[in-house]
């Protein structure tokens, strides 16, 4: 015990940083809390009332009086108890859902708020873990373990200064387990932090795995890897199943050991009492009530005893939540400018992932209403520019700096993606209708807008012979739709949009030549021209650019327009 004080005193900086964090997101419903944990306590205060109900009941029985006015009152507690239990169990289902919801929704806005790189780092399953089982462990914790551990400390106080009044000796040994109960408590609190870790993180590797395996579904069954995938997630089910069977022993062995301790306690009150009636002491109702606050008074101490291992998990889970709450945010300032042709800037830039530099001393001026196109062979740094323009990534030297033709300038920062619209590579759509997908790119934009956009990418024939149109529902990735369709989607949600800069990462690469040059010609006939950068492999794109960027070793730009 003296180890752990110690190490919880070494430690103290971080428990004063969880406990503040738990206390900030509790206070919305501090209130709630508060009302549901003060009718636990009326349920332990009607309890001990019936206790005491008990006694008169018995003993007025015994002594041949009146006692159905007695049992009238213990009759109308217990209902009442019920009732009020039931309501408990209403608002406990609604507080918990909402607390986890609050932090989950919180944490998932400092995800998508934070630095790119950073939160690209963690796996999406470990991300999952954290906003599922850690969230829905300090929702528990503070909407249940922490009202219970107050309640339980009230109840103890109470019920032991009633046993108290009857019997000094009784109390005192219906306590007497407490030490034992408090130093075990310790000892596995230590214990379960460590297996909670490893619980938390065997749990990760397994959604992850499972993720994974369920969103490349092609690759597995492409490969007849279907019995690899099938053994591999059972090996990590075992291992995940190694860490909470561990975890659930000790906690089993220690709750028999702290069980039989309350027994002993309970089988020597039980006899005590038997003593006292042979010898005409008590009455056959202060036995009852003997044995009931034994058991009462045992209860909230091995109940604490259970709640400071699950204190722990709180903090462990809080921990890891508060882990994603310490990303560094991403630089947003306010917008400064104000024209709808907008051109960037880049001087002297240099990036790498590692010591490597992919991308060295790069200068280029993309005017406002230039088409640009970038070259080059893959992996050589193209995709890594544009993110770098969208301040996706932000440890490199050099400068960018946006323009417009009114002399406005603004380093490049998150915020410059208000105006700026950008189609990646791949399928990204979402699971959802085609007017959902759409609608990410405006969320607010009208009907004529949507299928102006669709023309425009030329998708408006293939989405209009669709049974719904708009209305027809896709799955992940895109499923239910080819390639090209996916692509010609995902380009119309980027002209919705309107914004004044258009990036274009290999958007027709699953198209047909004709169909390019429509979404060319819808690309050309945007309005107002937006200043446009194409990622591309077809030569067929540079005939529509005013300028073509080669990335090799050195980046180059060739100006077009005198070749056409």
């Amino acid at each position: 015990m003296a180890t752990r004080v110690k190490e919880l005193w070494a430690d103290r900086s971080n428990q004063m940083h969880y406990f503040k964090w738990l206390l900030s997101y509790s206070k919305p419903y501090a209130g709630r809390i508060i009302l549901k944990m003060l009718m636990e306590l009326g349920v332990t205060g009607m309890s001990l009332t019936m206790v005491a109900y008990s006694k008169r009941i018995i003993d007025s029985a015994t002594t041949g009086n009146k006692f159905v006015g007695f049992l009238i009152v213990y009759v109308c507690l217990m209902i009442a108890m019920l009732f009020v239990e039931n309501i408990l169990g209403l608002i406990n289902t609604v507080l918990n859902e909402k607390y986890s919801f609050g932090i989950r929704l919180q944490v998932y806005n400092k995800i998508i708020r934070s630095n790119w790189t950073t939160v690209e780092k963690y796996h999406t399953g470990d991300l999952m873990t954290r906003l599922t089982s850690d969230a829905g462990n300090v929702a528990d914790g503070i909407i249940n373990t922490i009202p219970q551990v107050i309640r339980l400390v009230i109840e103890l106080v109470v019920v032991f200064f009633m046993l108290f009044s009857y019997s000094p000796m009784l109390a005192c040994l219906g306590l007497c387990v407490a030490p034992v109960a408090g130093i075990a408590s310790w000892w596995l609190g230590k214990k379960i932090t460590k297996l909670q870790v490893k619980v938390q993180e065997s749990e990760a590797k397994y959604r992850s795995f499972l993720q994974e395996s369920l969103a490349n579904l092609l690759i597995v069954k492409s490969f007849r890897n279907e019995n690899y995938a099938s053994e591999r997630l059972t090996e990590l089910r075992e291992n995940r199943f190694h860490w909470v069977f561990k975890k659930t022993k000790m906690s089993m062995a220690s709750s028999v050991a702290m069980s039989l301790a309350f027994q002993i306690g309970y089988i020597t009150a039980f006899a005590y009492g038997a003593l006292l009636i042979y010898r005409g002491e008590i009455t056959y109702g202060t036995m009852t009530v003997f044995l009931t606050l034994v058991n009462r008074v045992q209860a909230p101490v091995m109940g604490l005893a259970q709640k400071v291992p699950l204190i722990v998990m709180i903090l462990a889970s809080a921990g890891r939540i508060i882990e994603l709450q310490n990303i560094e945010m991403e630089p947003v300032s306010e917008n400064t400018l104000e024209s709808r042709e907008i051109g960037v800037k880049i001087d002297d830039l240099s990036f790498g992932y590692t010591d490597e530099t992919i991308i060295e001393d790069a200068s280029v001026d993309i005017k406002p209403g230039e088409f640009m196109a970038i070259v080059g062979e893959s992996g050589i740094g193209k995709t890594t520019l544009v993110r770098i323009m969208m301040s996706f990534l932000d440890k490199y030297s050099g400068r960018i700096t946006y323009y417009d033709d009114k002399g406005n300038t603004e380093n490049n920062n998150a915020g410059m993606r208000d105006y700026i619209s950008y189609v990646p590579q791949g399928n990204t759509l979402f699971s959802g209708t085609i007017r959902e997908n759409i609608r990410m790119g405006k969320v607010d934009a009208t009907e004529e807008e949507m299928l102006e956009a669709l023309k425009l990418s030329a998708g408006y024939d293939f989405v209009m012979s669709l049974p719904k149109g708009l209305d027809t529902v896709i799955g992940e990735r895109g499923f239910g739709l080819s390639e090209g369709q996916a692509q010609r989607i995902s380009i119309a949600r980027a002209f919705i949009r309107k914004a004044p800069f258009l990036i274009l990462d290999e958007a027709t690469s699953a198209l047909d030549e004709g169909t390019e040059q429509q979404v060319i010609t819808g690309l050309m006939n945007l309005t107002p021209r937006p200043t446009c950068v194409i990622i591309t492999h077809r030569k067929s794109i540079l005939k529509y650019c005013d300028r073509q960027l080669l990335i090799d070793k050195k980046v180059q730009c060739v100006d077009l327009r005198g070749e056409r």
